[in-house]
């Protein structure tokens, strides 16, 4: 929604942005592309060697050489946009495509190359894609560490030939895909940031409900040293991220314009180390606490 917001035409905020601020439909944002698929092989990248049909084994060095897609770095996408008469032609796979799932789901936002000569960073262009049209295909959902997060998790989606007009399909204009996902990258950071904020602040209020009720060795946990410390570690954590997500965030308010990316780009790499690091100890604690209902079904700091 932020980027029809802050680069959409009028005509592509009244098709897209209107229906997705009402709640009728969903988008996603095609951008990461899987790496190792070759034609006819299965690369798994945990092992030192990939087998084509049962029987071929290469080199897996070999496998990736022409096809190996560094994600973390945009540059490297090889999704293909081309412009044909009065139309675009776009072909490419995506996965890790949050919202894909989601049956609202009705709009793409697809990062390709739509001018392989042009300069580095401006080889790429982000298109509108109607999740409807011909050769769009959601071919699988993918778990995370073994967990389901279906059926509005995260997807691998083949775009096979889609035809869609030329007209009102690029957003901000050809060749301007890599500046607007960077402009959508950093708040969107700061988003999954503010939320493990909340997951730790959650699992933090669990503790401490954990420490009042549960005895161990004649006295409530509470009343134990090392449950104090644990409980007085986590809260200094939180309101230390929480105070730097708000930095961050109003960094990147103050700072709309041309000199965005450079203004706070530090602000949110800080934020993108702290707030997991901090999430992934508080949660730990908490689950320290609840001992072994900690790592089943029981509550909500395992699944």
């Amino acid at each position: 929604m932020e980027l029809l917001l802050r680069f959409g035409t009028e005509e592509q905020k009244r098709l897209w942005l209107d229906p997705l601020l009402d709640g009728t439909i969903r988008s996603c944002f095609g951008m990461t592309e899987p790496e190792g698929k070759v034609a006819g092989f299965t690369v798994r990248l945990g092992s030192l060697v990939a087998v084509a049909f049962g029987v071929a084994m290469l080199p897996l060095r070999s496998l990736l050489r022409s096809s190996s897609v560094a994600s973390s770095d945009a540059t490297n996408l090889q999704s293909t946009i081309t412009i044909a008469r009065a139309q675009l032609k776009v072909d490419g796979r995506k996965w890790w495509t949050s919202g894909a799932m989601d049956p609202r789901c009705r709009l793409c936002l697809f990062l390709g190359v739509s001018d392989p000569t042009a300069e580095r960073h401006r080889r790429h262009s982000i298109v509108l894609i109607p999740m409807d049209a011909e050769g769009v295909e959601v071919e699988r959902s993918l778990s995370v560490y073994g967990f389901d997060d279906a059926p509005h998790g995260h997807a691998e989606v083949a775009f096979r030939n889609v035809h869609i007009p030329l007209k009102d399909s690029f957003l901000l204009g050809q060749g301007r895909g890599f500046e607007a996902a960077q402009r959508r990258l950093g708040p969107g950071r700061i988003h999954h940031c503010m939320r493990l904020v909340g997951m730790a602040e959650r699992a933090l209020e669990l503790q401490v409900k954990r420490a009042e009720e549960r005895k161990a060795f004649g006295k409530e946990l509470a009343k134990h040293g090392m449950m104090l410390n644990s409980i007085a570690d986590a809260r200094v954590k939180i309101e230390q991220v929480r105070l730097l997500c708000l930095e961050a965030s109003r960094k990147l308010d103050s700072s709309r314009g041309a000199n965005e990316s450079k203004t706070t780009r530090k602000w949110i790499a800080m934020i993108k180390l702290a707030a997991p690091r901090m999430a992934c100890e508080v949660i730990d604690g908490a689950i320290q606490a609840h001992g072994g209902m900690g790592v089943c079904q029981d509550t909500v700091l395992s699944p």
